[in-house]
């Protein structure tokens, strides 16, 4: 495997990794109650994520099924499909629907998904990962070999015994070293500062999703109020998508009978407020001591 090839991989496997990684984080945020044992709550986030729409109905067979949603026809008013067609990614069943019997499930206040969000901070989120790489890599080899071309097979030789930690590299009694220099490329260690930003642009992921981080970066302790203005974002990111979750609830309730009901896991709301309470604490028994 080449240099090359072994780069590509690299790169596609950190930037899978965070791609999942946030989309677990994605499809985990919401808690639907009441749903009936016909209807996958998993499925339901993983679809909303990728697709931004669901349809919520009842089969006479099968019973209450929530799947994914084609619109088809005329718009109403309000710009609401008229006509929906109900399918599933995992089979050939489809069914096509009208707004009298069946819910349409939004993933936001938008009607768009969130992997293509997800998608954009995977990319940044790996791409600092290889500079940090490559930078850290660039500290334990700076240097740049230059010598004639007969030489180019035991070069390639005595830089893998230095690529490979030994502690001694040998060489035979015909090694040229007087065509042969070595250059020290002296490349900057930045990859502190590399790291802080992929901090920020995860704690921004973060942010997006609704998940409570402290995205500031400084050294000095954070006051109350800077924690809790922190967290606003955090809280306002969370309202698109749990409102057009609970109002589809509500008209399935209503039209189905139903007692559904969503909303973000306890984790994730006591987050903020367990922060906050710390950060109060802390500087609470700081100003006793002073």
């Amino acid at each position: 495997i080449t240099n090359f090839e072994e780069s590509a991989i690299l790169n596609n496997r950190s930037y899978q990794l965070y791609l999942e990684r946030l989309t677990e984080l994605a499809i985990s945020m919401f808690e639907w109650e009441g749903l009936p044992d016909t209807v996958d709550s998993r499925y339901m986030e993983l679809q909303l994520f990728e697709s931004g729409c669901l349809v919520y109905f009842n089969d006479e067979e099968i019973g209450d099924l929530c799947l994914n949603c084609i619109t088809q026809g005329r718009l109403n008013v309000y710009g609401y499909p008229i006509l929906r067609r109900a399918y599933s990614n995992y089979n050939n069943y489809q069914r096509l629907l009208k707004e009298n019997n069946s819910v349409i499930i939004y993933n936001n206040m938008l009607h768009t998904n969130s992997i293509l969000a997800v998608k954009m901070f995977a990319r940044r989120l790996y791409n600092f990962d290889r500079i940090i790489d490559v930078n850290a890599n660039a500290q334990k080899t700076p240097v740049l070999i230059r010598a004639n071309e007969k030489q180019r097979l035991t070069m390639l030789n005595l830089y893998k015994q230095y690529e490979g930690n030994e502690p001694f590299i040998f060489g035979d009694k015909n090694l040229d070293i007087s065509n042969m220099s070595v250059l020290k490329t002296d490349a900057p260690y930045i990859a502190d500062k590399i790291y802080e930003l992929k901090t920020q642009t995860w704690n921004e992921a973060l942010t997006y999703l609704g998940i409570s981080n402290v995205n500031i970066s400084k050294k000095e302790r954070l006051i109350t109020d800077e924690v809790a203005r922190n967290q606003g974002g955090t809280t306002a990111s969370r309202y698109s998508r749990l409102t057009s979750r609970q109002q589809a609830a509500e008209k399935i309730n209503k039209m189905f009978g139903k007692d559904i009901s969503v909303r973000y896991r306890e984790d994730v709301q006591d987050e903020a407020q367990q922060l906050i309470n710390e950060m109060m604490k802390e500087g609470s028994e700081e100003n006793e001591n002073l």
